[in-house]
């Protein structure tokens, strides 16, 4: 049975955060393949904000094209409408028969994923794995990993990930005012960024 990693997220931009941990879980969890997921028309942010799909999607492709365990899905970019987790899994989950799914959020998303549509389809497409950073574990994480086991059936696994602060405001922030971008995000991405003008 295939077992594929699946993280989403706006990636606008894609960084070395985000890398890292689809990396690091695919190591943990023994993974098959990581799907980076772009965000198509996200109704929690401000789209005014966020870069068009196809510019996403781009960075996106170049950041994963060097790691033979990472592919890219433009599921949602292509999907008219807003995007909703469970029917990306759902979808998902017929493209791949057989295999398991393990959904990656940070540890933060526990608690929010209750106000998501549908929560109990997400839990029953797919493995929530949900990174805690290290020295941020307490215990009401625990707590809420098992809230949602009873309540939904949701099966959760924590694992551990470096602290790191990296962050796509950030780097937007840094590009629209001139600073050094490199190191934060792949070379290939910090390129597009530059020759396509980008966040200016």
């Amino acid at each position: 049975m295939a077992r594929i990693g699946i993280l989403g997220g706006t990636f606008n931009p894609i960084h070395n955060g985000h890398l890292l941990l689809a990396e690091a879980a695919g190591d943990l969890l023994a993974l098959d393949q990581v799907l980076l997921i772009p965000s198509g028309c996200s109704y929690m942010k401000d789209p005014g904000e966020i870069l068009p799909g196809g510019l996403r999607l781009s960075m996106v492709r170049l950041a994963a094209a060097d790691n033979p365990r990472f592919g890219v899905s433009d599921v949602e970019i292509v999907r008219e409408g807003n995007s909703y987790t469970f029917e990306t899994l759902e979808i998902l989950r017929k493209r791949c028969p057989g295999a398991e799914l393990f959904h990656i959020v940070g540890a933060d998303t526990l608690f929010q994923m209750e106000s998501w549509r549908y929560p109990e389809r997400i839990f029953h497409s797919s493995v929530t794995v949900a990174a805690v950073r290290e020295g941020f574990a307490d215990g009401s994480l625990q707590k809420q990993a098992e809230h949602l086991n009873q309540k939904y059936g949701a099966r959760i696994r924590l694992i551990p990930f470096p602290h790191m602060e990296i962050s796509s405001t950030d780097i937007r922030e840094r590009v629209r005012t001139g600073r050094s971008v490199r190191y934060l995000v792949p070379e290939p991405v910090r390129q597009f960024i530059l020759q396509n003008n980008l966040y200016r």
